[in-house]
């Protein structure tokens, strides 16, 4: 019997966290839709000074106490819109580059439907603490108007005696700003950086590509050691475009500077997939369902191309019938490979279990739990889509493993459980 100790903390979807986002995705458009656009910049450079002064004014009164340096987003938006307006030429005073700028700009409530699917690594960061204590980051799937998904991070605190403290979400909250293509990578691999007085609790990371165009979903984020030694922190999530789904990877050695990155290969065409923290035999491994029911493990010597791989686990008990996945990057542990898994049963009900693979062949399964360590529960079933508990990735603290997850896909909850107590109801 696994017996999870339940934290009275839950986050839920808030409709204030907003964010000054680009407004109009027809930039790469042709016809009708450039040429309104186009329209719409001759139509505001016409104003008389008077009048653009009066409109400027009217705008950061309503919207400068509620962003984050507005002026200087309204800036850097009409210096990333001018080349498409054909405005290099034209000389323009400040006032009327800030109300291009914000004419071309919206403000986006990201987390205002749902916030859902977390995931948890260790902060980059862990000085200044005391014995026993560890400071973490969560990612966390937000959802806002048009059911766009962003990634979302809250950083906090847990000591040795179970106890978790996030730290107060800043009172603006920043999109993470397009960086400069890197030399001698291709085209769709993107480059973000944060802004330099942000914080990652009030960072978002929204769509850029056409690929990711409806959401970023689901990031299985974890803290990869490199062959020097060193850790970098990856993500797998599934990039959506509307239409289509590929797996890609977040990279970053600090959480300032990121790269995102589509998967290749004929695995990258899935969603799902998670990465070991460390090379295994001097090959990346990965764990991932290739056929919509099934688990497989998959080995590559490039972190951005995965083709198919070998079968690992397939449905066995009642509670998982449907499908099995995993929930996160494997856990390192001196018994083995700890993988956190989700099942799908009767009535399309949702519930995490677990299994142990060898920690040298992680093609071996060495056990998995018959009964689920966390189901959705009477108190929890009701939200956006009922039934479900989820998550993209826990960690270890101590003796447990801290385990935050969503509910119905609406919010998110956090336990531990006792990694002895996980192992012991292994079959």
């Amino acid at each position: 019997m696994v017996h999870l100790v339940q934290h009275d903390l839950r986050l839920h979807a808030d409709p204030t966290r907003v964010v000054v986002r680009p407004f109009h995705l027809a930039w790469q458009a042709s016809g009708p839709d450039l040429e309104r656009v186009l329209r719409l910049s001759r139509e505001i450079i016409a104003l008389d000074p008077r009048t653009v002064r009066a409109e400027l004014a009217v705008v950061l009164r309503d919207f400068a106490d509620r962003h984050w340096q507005i002026e200087k987003v309204f800036e850097e938006r009409f210096e990333e819109i001018r080349p498409k307006l054909g405005l290099d030429a034209l000389v323009l005073k400040r006032e009327m580059r800030l109300l291009l700028g914000a004419y071309f700009c919206h403000e986006y409530s990201y987390a205002a439907a749902a916030l859902m699917n977390p995931s948890v690594v260790r902060h980059p960061d862990q000085s200044g603490l005391l014995d026993g204590s560890i400071r973490i980051l969560l990612s966390l799937r937000a959802v806002g108007e048009g059911h766009i998904s962003t990634i979302a991070f809250r950083e906090g605190i847990i000591t040795n005696d179970r106890k978790l403290t996030l730290l107060p979400q800043p009172t603006f909250a920043t999109a993470a700003m397009e960086g400069a293509p890197l030399e001698h990578k291709p085209e769709d691999v993107v480059t973000l950086y944060r802004q330099h007085d942000s914080s990652i609790s009030g960072t978002v990371i929204f769509p850029i590509t056409e690929a990711q165009r409806n959401g970023l979903e689901d990031l299985r984020l974890l803290e990869f050691q490199r062959d020097s030694g060193k850790s970098e922190w990856i993500g797998t999530y599934t990039a959506y475009s509307g239409r289509d789904i590929q797996s890609e990877l977040l990279r970053t050695r600090d959480f300032r500077d990121f790269t995102l990155t589509p998967i290749k290969g004929r695995a990258g065409r899935n969603k799902g997939m998670a990465l070991f923290p460390r090379k295994i035999d001097g090959q990346f491994c990965m764990i991932g369902r290739q056929d919509g029911k099934n688990l497989y493990l998959l080995r590559s010597n490039q972190i951005d191309h995965w083709d198919g791989g070998s079968l690992l686990l397939e449905p066995r008990f009642p509670w998982e019938l449907v499908q099995i996945g995993n929930c996160g990057a494997p856990i390192e542990l001196d018994e083995g490979w700890l993988v956190l898994t989700h099942g799908v049963g009767a009535m399309r009900k949702y519930a995490i279990g677990a299994a142990l693979l060898d920690k040298n062949d992680p093609s071996k399964v060495l056990g998995r739990t018959p009964n689920p360590i966390l189901s959705a529960a009477d108190e929890d079933r009701e939200g956006y889509v009922p039934n479900v508990v989820y998550t993209c990735g826990a960690i270890r603290v101590g003796d447990d493993i801290f385990l935050p997850y969503g509910v119905a896909d609406s919010s998110v909850c956090f336990a531990f459980v006792a990694i002895s107590e996980i192992l012991a109801a292994m079959a």
